[in-house]
């Protein structure tokens, strides 16, 4: 049957598959006996293994502990043969350096500190270590020996090489800023580089390791003494030069200076002979003919006869002897200006070399007492220069009192970089320069008031000229304004720094006071210069309307007041001073030439019996050849009149004085216009055609030609 045949089949496929089975199971048992075999033998090695580690551990532990106590006991030893060797050491620093220190670090003061350490750290182990023991004072007296050597090296470089700054650097160090600009600027070398250095390291190790703070006492009387000796080398410079080459250019003019070191420097004129030449100028009764031009010269067109003497005695008087003593102050004011911009300069370099030298924290104070001699002995002559100029006050000598403007000016000036040297230092000593030109600012604006009032309330009677010339007053007044415009920053601040008790009635913006005058601004300045220079040319005017009186001619009264009104004006067109005076006031000099045509006028009066002389009035009526006996007469007197006021008028008035050229030939013309039409009419109505004497040369004494040539030789004495 197919069913059985196939149920055999597959049983005996089971059965195979059974006793495959059976086959692996039998591998897979046999396999793990193996792999429990091989386990057993790998545990049997690992164990006789760990017992043998353990068996070496035992002997070899021991052997290493005994190495490492033979290495740890060999180190000892090394270290204690090191320390007793550095002990050792100690115990012969004296005896290796004090040859060394016996004989002084002078160049070899890089071994010396080396010695000098050595000894320190000697001292500091037998200070821990052996205080008791004998080798420390040893090396202490060592030590201290050392430093006392080091103190007096230090002394000893500066005195030797520190050197006063030669008056030629110091001019090239204060040249202008143009000048810096284009040349590099001037470097000083107060010690030589070595020097320098071997100053420093000294001062560095007194400092970390002497402790001593003398040294910085030496170094500032030392370098002191140099900077006051610069100052003083460059005043007898300059004093020992102004005789020959003369003074050079002053800081406080900007010129640039062109000059190479072993050149002349160049002579600039000082302030005080600048206004004596000016003075001397206007003994000639002068102005100057260019426009423009701040200084006055001689007038136009007038002739330097005699009559230049309205103030001649006393020109002649102050130009001998005295122009020596205006030198002297002038040599003296560009000098102080001079020293001022040097010891800004040279304290700037003594502050910069400081800086190497002295440690920081005593850097301001050292700096503070190394320049207070010198700057003491400078505001100390700036002192006497403001009481020489309070005593020339005094005695009204404003020309010398103008000798602190340039002074002020230059401090102004220079007071940024002043205090930009003195910033650290002490209250006082910063305000040593603004309490000087607080001292100068209320000199000079006393000073200006002084002179302004002394124009109105001068008590000395001075003599008006005969000839009716500018008076002297108003030529001294006039050269004092002149001198301003060059200081017109400084005079209006003078003015400002006054302004509280506000001198000049000004009415003052809230916003422009203050309680300083620096606060004031230049347009304000220049407020206060304009109506103080209205004030003075107002007292002047007074002045001048009071000495007229002297005279008892009225043609001349008004000949001296022209001359002196003109001369106002033309020296205020000339300058600068018309357009100060412009600020305040409207139109000055419309208002002068309306007082000079008011004088004019008033001249021409004096012609008036000449011109009524030759007058219709009452004269007779010509009808026929022949006149009456009367009528002849009158004619006669007439002419007489006329050649008796005619003569009277020319030989007086040719003796006056009218220096302005344009104006003396202005008023020739006008009044001989008018005189001779008038001539030339009734000469040619009655000298002509009638017969009114036998002898007409009589009275027809001078020809209309003649007549004119009389008129153009008035204000001429020389004609």
């Amino acid at each position: 049957m197919i069913p059985s045949e196939d149920s055999s089949a597959r049983k005996k496929t089971i059965e195979e598959k059974l006793k495959q089975e059976e086959e692996t199971l039998s591998f897979i048992k046999e396999s793990l006996e193996k792999s429990d075999q091989l386990t057993n033998n790998m545990v049997s090695i690992l164990s006789s293994f760990e017992s043998r580690l353990m068996k070496l551990e035992n002997s070899i532990i021991p052997v290493h502990k005994q190495t490492e106590t033979l290495q740890r006991l060999q180190e000892n030893v090394d270290r204690t043969l090191s320390c007793l060797d550095h002990v050792i050491s100690y115990y012969h620093v004296a005896t290796e350096t004090e040859r060394v220190i016996r004989e002084g670090p002078s160049g070899r003061l890089e071994e010396y500190l080396g010695c000098i350490a050595k000894i320190q750290k000697a001292v500091e182990y037998f200070q821990d270590n052996n205080p008791d023991s004998p080798e420390l004072n040893r090396v202490k007296s060592l030590f201290e020996r050392g430093k006392e050597s080091l103190d007096t090296e230090f002394r000893s470089l500066l005195q030797r090489y520190s050197k006063p700054v030669p008056p030629i650097l110091i001019l090239d160090l204060i040249g202008t800023e143009e000048e810096m600009e284009s040349q590099e600027e001037t470097v000083l070398e107060h010690l030589p580089e070595g020097i320098l250095q071997d100053v420093i390291r000294i001062s560095k190790w007194l400092v970390e390791y002497g402790r001593n703070q003398d040294f910085m006492n030496v170094y500032y009387q030392i370098r002191s003494s140099q900077l006051d000796r610069s100052i003083k080398g460059l005043k007898d410079h300059l004093r020992k030069n102004s005789s020959s080459s003369g003074i050079t250019y002053s800081p406080a003019v900007q010129n640039k200076r062109k000059d190479t070191p072993t050149k002349k420097p160049a002579k600039r004129p000082g302030t005080i002979r600048k206004a004596q030449n000016l003075l001397k100028q206007y003994s000639q009764h002068g102005l100057d003919g260019k426009k423009g031009g701040s200084s006055l010269g001689v007038l136009e067109g007038h002739e330097q006869d005699s009559r230049g003497r309205y103030h001649g005695e006393t020109v002649g008087e102050k130009h001998g002897p005295a122009s020596g003593k205006e030198d002297a102050l002038d040599l003296e004011t560009d000098t102080y200006i001079y020293c001022i911009s040097a010891f800004v300069r040279l304290a700037q370099s003594e502050y910069q070399l400081l800086m190497y030298i002295i440690p920081e924290h005593h850097q301001k104070k050292t700096f503070d007492s190394l320049i207070q001699e010198t700057l003491d002995n400078l505001i100390q002559e700036g002192e006497n220069i403001v009481s020489a100029a309070k005593k020339a006050n005094a005695r009204h000598d404003f020309t010398s009192v103008l000798s602190i403007f340039p002074i002020l000016r230059h401090l102004k000036l220079t007071k940024p970089e002043f205090d930009k040297v003195l910033q650290g230092t002490a209250a006082s000593t910063k305000n040593k320069l603004p309490n000087l030109i607080t001292s100068i600012e209320t000199t000079g604006a006393k000073a200006l008031e002084d002179f302004a009032d002394g124009i109105k309330n001068e008590q000395k009677e001075t003599n008006v000229s005969k000839d009716g010339t500018v008076h002297e007053i108003t030529s001294n007044a006039i050269l004092f304004l002149q001198q301003l415009l060059e200081f017109q920053e400084t005079a209006g601040a003078m003015l400002a720094s006054q302004v509280l008790g506000n001198t000049y009635n000004i009415p003052i913006d809230p916003r422009e006071t203050s309680s300083t005058a620096s606060s004031y601004n230049s347009e304000f300045n220049r407020r206060l210069l304009s109506t103080y220079i209205c004030k003075v040319l107002g007292n002047l005017q007074l002045k001048l309307t009071h000495r007229v009186k002297t005279y008892e001619d009225p043609a001349l009264k008004a000949i001296f007041l022209h001359n002196n009104f003109n001369y106002i004006l033309k020296s205020l067109e000339k300058s600068e001073l018309l357009q100060l005076v412009s600020v305040t006031q409207k139109e000055p000099d419309e208002t002068y030439r309306y007082h000079i045509e008011q004088q004019i006028q008033l001249y021409q009066r004096s012609w008036l019996k000449v011109t009524e002389s030759l007058a219709d009035r009452n004269m007779p009526v010509i009808q026929g050849a022949k006149l009456k006996d009367k009528e002849r007469q009158i004619i006669k007197e007439r002419f007489k009149s006329f050649n008796e006021n005619l003569e009277e008028l020319c030989k007086i008035q040719k003796s006056w004085a009218i220096p302005d050229k344009r104006q003396r030939e202005r008023i020739r013309q006008v009044q001989k216009s008018i005189v001779l039409e008038a001539y030339g009419a009734f000469l040619q109505k009655y000298g002509t055609g009638v017969n009114f004497t036998k002898n007409p040369e009589k009275y027809i004494k001078y020809s209309v030609d003649q007549v004119g040539e009389m008129i153009e030789k008035l204000f001429d004495t020389s004609a």
